[in-house]
């Protein structure tokens, strides 16, 4: 069987048949650039393309970077403004000529994270934070979804850190768009986590998105008073954790 995860980030669209039993690719990712701008029409066609690199799948996930309830996009903060309460799932689903899941892009990436990387076996309260265009957030307590937390947009007013939503201090685009330095960017990536941690006390932090495979470059300057460790699917889990989801919704109904 095969089951296709889609992953729509700020600036790629990418993809790849996941199996299921193991969370490993079963064919090489493809990848194709996030259309500017990223209305509802654009974004669909791009998926498409992504999805036409395969062959025909039982189940399609998709993930996206914005609150998705009952398959509809409630918010659009790294995407075009025409995503807020698009019908997500009947718009893919008429693009692709079948059913798919949407789900929120870090809660893909937790779930993936949860069934076959850093917190398979975890009890108590899990955190995945992933650091891209902007910050998202999976919460689990004892493996099981808190869907749709926006941990991401929490304001950092509170530790002098210029205000605002924290991805707009701390995201990796802010890294790359200020020229932080590692060590630099690594303070405010503690800055957050502290925060963080000090509103939820989690047992783990998991850290994914891009910088995940760059872990060596910062995380062991980043001091917060519990586990830390990187994604073990680094960048991928977003796509595994879309295909997984979608597997399991498949086999419910």
């Amino acid at each position: 069987m095969v089951v296709l995860g889609i992953d729509i980030g700020g600036s790629g669209i990418k993809g790849a048949p996941v199996d299921l039993a193991t969370g490993a690719f079963t064919a090489d990712r493809v990848r194709i650039e996030t259309p500017q701008p990223a209305d509802t029409d654009a974004v669909v066609r791009t998926v498409a393309a992504v999805a036409g690199s395969f062959d025909d799948a039982a189940s399609i996930g998709i993930t996206f970077p914005a609150v998705v309830q009952h398959g509809v996009t409630k918010t659009a903060a790294n995407v075009d403004k025409s995503w807020v309460d698009a019908p997500a799932e009947q718009l893919f689903s008429a693009a692709l000529g079948k059913p798919v899941t949407v789900l929120n892009d870090a809660d893909a990436a937790g779930v993936a994270e949860i069934e076959y990387g850093a917190g398979k076996g975890v009890g108590g309260l899990v955190v995945m934070v992933t650091f891209g265009t902007g910050i998202g957030s999976a919460l689990f307590i004892d493996g099981k979804l808190v869907p749709n937390t926006e941990f991401g947009h929490l304001q950092l007013s509170g530790l002098h850190l210029h205000g605002g939503d924290a991805e707009d201090y701390a995201s990796d685009r802010i890294r790359e768009a200020d020229d932080l330095g590692w060590p630099e960017w690594a303070e405010r990536v503690q800055a957050y986590l502290r925060h963080l941690h000090a509103l939820l006390w989690p047992d783990l932090i998991i850290i994914g998105g891009g910088v995940s495979k760059k872990a060596d470059k910062f995380l062991h300057l980043v001091d917060v008073p519990t586990t830390v460790v990187p994604a073990a699917l680094q960048n991928n889990a977003g796509i595994v954790g879309a295909a997984l989801l979608a597997h399991r919704r498949a086999g419910a109904v």
